[in-house]
């Protein structure tokens, strides 16, 4: 029997067979990166979301060195990294989006978060470390072939580009806005063409609303979309901020009643699509029921969404398994069992055993490192 030393003086001895690559794979979402913390004047941006910059390099950083830089690394980025419907172009936020314009809002969004890119595009630097983006509804505009090409040379490397669903060995992945019908894309038209000079984003209604009402009651309460339970939130409002809280209902439901009787030739909802999304309490639940019928199919063993901004965990019989990954931005709970702010740095990791069997998830929260001090009260 020859040992370690003599198999390496004898080239005719058998090799010792290779160990397997170790393989993960990262799953990420809503982190809603836009233009920064502070504007072009210095002052600060009300409507960057993402606060966390340092700690996603920490993250990228980590899964790209020590023992991981030799595993096979998959960043998955599911759906709204990107928050291209809270990005002004040249100071208008627009729901009539070219190929050109979303190159630019893409351009400012990456020149407000160059720490990020650059931590992605060292990632990327290693072969056996990938990235995959799949699109989600405030991204929308990463449909387009051009932002899709710039953002890879940004990165150095072609990432792999998944419009609505990334299936793999099991597991069914994608943002879960198609299972809302305020945010449910046209899987066979994403762009506009008919009768228009160059072809737009076919946004979904939940968009337009974005741009044409939530924006605006941003401009007074910056975190209103990121309160939950949304109906706590109404009543809240009503008692502490009357005036605003009628006005503001009011103005929904004058907006609503705009869009079922007013006739435009860009309107392309229904009364009952509308009055479905006016009286959808569960825009912010957990979409389990969706992963559920998904996991009926016997090829899915796993479901990973995002959406919700809420991170959460079911398991049903048979190993099926339903995750969502949460947000990188901060949520304002009104539960009395969580009342306050919440952020929730938290990932899903998918690991492959040494065999060679299905992976397994895990539900993980990013701590960061060790810091001394750290900026607070400030965007």
């Amino acid at each position: 029997m020859l040992n370690g030393s003599e198999t390496q003086n004898n080239p005719t001895a058998p090799k010792p067979p290779d160990r397997p690559v170790k393989k993960i794979k990262l799953v990420i979402s809503d982190l809603h990166l836009g233009k920064g913390k502070f504007l072009p004047s210095g002052g600060i941006n009300s409507l960057e979301e993402f606060q966390y910059g340092e700690k996603l390099v920490e993250f990228i950083n980590y899964y790209s060195s020590g023992q991981y830089k030799n595993y096979e690394v998959e960043i998955i980025i599911n759906g709204d990294f990107l928050n291209f419907l809270q990005v002004d172009y040249k100071g208008h936020f627009l729901k009539v989006i070219t190929e050109d314009i979303a190159i630019e809002v893409l351009k400012s969004i990456i020149n407000g978060h160059p720490n990020v890119f650059k931590a992605m595009r060292d990632f990327a630097i290693n072969p056996k470390h990938t990235i995959t983006y799949i699109a989600g509804n405030h991204d929308q505009s990463m449909l387009w072939p051009g932002t899709r090409a710039f953002l890879d040379e940004v990165i150095g490397t072609p990432i792999r580009y998944k419009n609505i669903v990334y299936f793999f060995d099991g597991v069914h992945i994608e943002h879960g806005h198609m299972h809302e019908p305020a945010n449910r894309l046209d899987p066979k038209r994403f762009f506009l063409k008919k009768d228009i000079p160059e072809p737009i984003l076919n946004l979904p209604f939940g968009s337009h609303f974005f741009v044409d009402f939530v924006l605006k009651v941003k401009e007074k309460f910056p975190y209103i979309d990121k309160i939950r339970p949304f109906p706590k939130m109404i009543r809240w409002m009503l008692i502490n901020e009357t005036k605003f809280g009628v006005l503001t209902l009011w103005r929904l439901f004058s907006y609503f009643m705009k869009e079922i009787f007013t006739k435009t030739s860009r309107q392309r909802w229904s009364i009952r699509t509308l009055i479905k999304v006016a009286l959808e309490n569960a825009v912010f639940g957990s979409l389990e029921d969706s992963a559920k019928n998904i996991l009926e199919d016997t090829r899915v063993h796993t479901t990973i969404f995002g959406h919700t901004h809420v991170y959460w965990y079911k398991q049903w019989a048979n190993g099926k398994e339903y995750f969502n990954t949460g947000t990188w931005t901060e949520v304002t709970s009104l539960d009395i069992e969580s009342l306050g702010k919440i952020t929730k740095l938290t990932y899903v990791l998918l690991e492959y055993p040494e065999d060679g069997g299905r992976p397994h998830g895990r539900l993980k929260e990013w701590k960061g490192f060790f810091r001394i001090e750290e900026d607070v009260g400030t965007p």
